[in-house]
């Protein structure tokens, strides 16, 4: 049996290896295609493609066996479960990887894109161009069809030439930036607030007008410190909380 092969990960070891490595797997497996084999490797496999002791590699299946998205069954191996259900909390520790599986597994639809002025409030973020291209998503829970958040990508104009509508339908602008058009990324910053829903985001996401909803503004950086992308995601807030734990070393 052809098992799943997932993404690699390049490890930043001021960060726990299990949480990198759970993060980067759970990405895959979220952002995996209906195609793609149930079967993982074996717990020995995964960790000579991660580079981590079978131990750490252990400590990071059972975090997703925990949240439901793998079974693992004694001589038969482990199983991607195709019917788990998304948009559980999410944890941030300040990995790229968890950025990635943050927006990963989910039904999306491509809204509307284009180009743009750059809007007033996101002007820091752009001092050298008048424009910038805008991708429109809605995700939905892919059991339920339940919309849980709406997305708009704000992307330098040179980045947005090489990028392929399909990708953003499979994949967040996070990876799809990072693996498919090679941009460096160095840092994302994370800012999540709460909001009411305007006429937009309750016709959107199907919840009452004024409704709280949580609203995330991601920025990300390369390691000249300039902006490529500007993530504003609107979720429902029956639907999401977020936790960030701060490592003290």
């Amino acid at each position: 049996m052809t098992s799943f092969a997932p993404d690699s990960i390049v490890l930043n070891r001021k960060l726990p290896l299990w949480y990198q490595v759970s993060q980067s797997l759970r990405a895959s497996i979220l952002g995996r295609s209906p195609r793609d084999p149930l079967r993982l490797p074996t717990e020995e496999q995964l960790a000579g493609h991660y580079g981590v002791s079978v131990l750490t590699m252990r400590q990071a299946l059972k975090e997703l066996e925990d949240e439901g998205l793998i079974t693992r069954h004694r001589r038969r191996g482990t199983f991607i479960e195709p019917h788990a259900r998304r948009g559980s909390p999410v944890r941030l520790l300040g990995s790229v990887d968890a950025i990635v599986a943050q927006q990963s597994g989910m039904t999306t639809e491509l809204l509307d894109h284009g180009t743009a002025p750059v809007p007033g409030e996101l002007a820091e973020f752009f001092p050298d161009v008048p424009e910038v291209s805008t991708y429109h998503r809605l995700r939905s829970d892919e059991k339920t069809g339940e919309p849980t958040n709406h997305a708009r990508n704000y992307v330098r104009p040179e980045l947005a030439a090489r990028i392929d509508l399909d990708d953003l339908v499979r994949w967040p602008m996070t990876k799809v930036l990072r693996d498919a058009v090679g941009a460096d990324i160095s840092r994302i910053t994370d800012t999540v607030e709460a909001r009411l829903a305007d006429p937009e985001t309750a016709k959107l996401l199907q919840v009452p007008l004024l409704s709280p909803i949580l609203r995330y503004t991601g920025v990300t950086y390369d390691p000249a410190g300039r902006p490529l992308d500007v993530a504003v995601i609107q979720y429902r807030g029956d639907r999401f909380s977020f936790t960030v734990t701060l490592d003290a070393t």
